[in-house]
């Protein structure tokens, strides 16, 4: 696979531990100039007014503690991420946990790279049955409460994507983390059981390919652990992008301990940019394809990335089969705040 200067990327000499360049800044700020529609952004707003989703119905939220509880808050039109008709709602989470706990570790034909210290790329990690549960799952929660939706601005700018939050809700007005969303007072959905079991053995896996190239005693000064208390599920259609940006707004301590954001692929394959520097020009590419997962933590804990291109009709056939997935690409990224 050639990156974006033209280089293989499957041929580049093993990352050094020892000689990176890596700025390790939790300080630095993202260029939101950079970003597809005003992305993180912060805005002024008259009479109070925030966050707008543009639907027509609308309802009070009572027993809120949001800054103007006279304001007509919207309601929310449920985004179903299948199409009409999916086999996927009849889903059979109750055996999900038992499954999964009993998977091996790393998967037959599964790619592990080391793409720079602290970023690790585990191709096709994920089981089709495990790709299918989590499109499974992801379908009930975004229906329900707290689930899926387009994020906008009051000026009507919106992020090209879908968005649910799990365990706490993302403002991508504010940057912060809350209980409740505010345009709704919906609180976060909780982050399944199972899944946290798939991104404890992905970091497992990836401390034992460090481990395995690097000679390493400690691994945890490479990639840190970490417990997830946040997922956030994104779903591109296959115009969907995300502009250049660093995943900062975590906690302090979070963030000086580089610990890490664990991304799983599910649907369409997706043009990934990432690099030391705000200007695009200048990243690496990587494809990521549905059943990846990527980590990035430690001293890449803060690299500017974004999502280039969703590529269409790429996703494994036998995944719509199953689930009747739209056409598009399911992103659920794992941090611990």
């Amino acid at each position: 696979m050639k990156n974006s200067r033209g280089q293989d990327s499957n041929s580049s000499p093993k990352p050094s531990i020892h000689n990176s360049s890596i700025s390790y800044d939790p300080a630095v700020k993202t260029d939101e100039s950079l970003l597809p529609t005003q992305f993180g952004k912060k805005r002024k707003h008259s009479n109070g007014k925030r966050l707008q989703l543009g639907q027509s119905n609308s309802k009070h939220v009572a027993g809120t503690n949001f800054a103007d509880c006279s304001e007509v808050l919207p309601e929310v039109k449920p985004f179903d991420m299948c199409l009409s008709g999916s086999r996927s709602s009849a889903t059979s989470t109750g055996c999900l946990n038992e499954k999964w706990n009993e998977m091996g570790h790393i998967v037959e034909g599964t790619e592990q790279r080391i793409l720079r210290p602290g970023m690790v790329l585990l191709k096709r990690y994920i089981t089709l049955s495990e790709q299918v549960e989590i499109v499974k799952k992801c379908r009930v929660l975004g229906l329900g409460q707290g689930g899926f939706y387009q994020p906008g601005y009051q000026d009507g700018a919106k992020l090209r994507l879908q968005m649910m939050c799990l365990g706490l809700n993302w403002d991508p007005e504010t940057r912060k983390y809350k209980e409740q969303r505010v345009f709704d007072g919906s609180k976060a959905p909780a982050i399944p059981h199972e899944f946290s079991l798939l991104v404890k053995r992905a970091i497992q896996d990836a401390h034992a390919l460090i481990k395995k190239e690097y000679k390493v005693s400690n691994v945890e000064d490479i990639l840190p652990s970490m417990s997830p208390n946040i997922c956030i599920v994104n779903f591109y259609t296959t115009h969907g992008r995300l502009g250049h940006h660093q995943d900062r707004d975590e906690s302090r301590e979070s963030l000086l301990k580089g610990l890490p954001v664990v991304s799983l692929s599910v649907g369409d394959s997706a043009e990934f940019l990432y690099g030391d520097q705000r200007n695009v020009d200048k990243a690496e590419k990587v494809l990521l394809e549905s059943g990846d997962v990527l980590i990035f933590g430690g001293k890449s804990r803060h690299i500017f990335h974004s999502v280039a291109s969703i590529i269409p009709k790429s996703a494994p056939r036998a995944l719509y089969e199953e689930t009747s997935l739209r056409p598009g690409r399911v992103n659920l990224t794992f941090r611990q705040f």
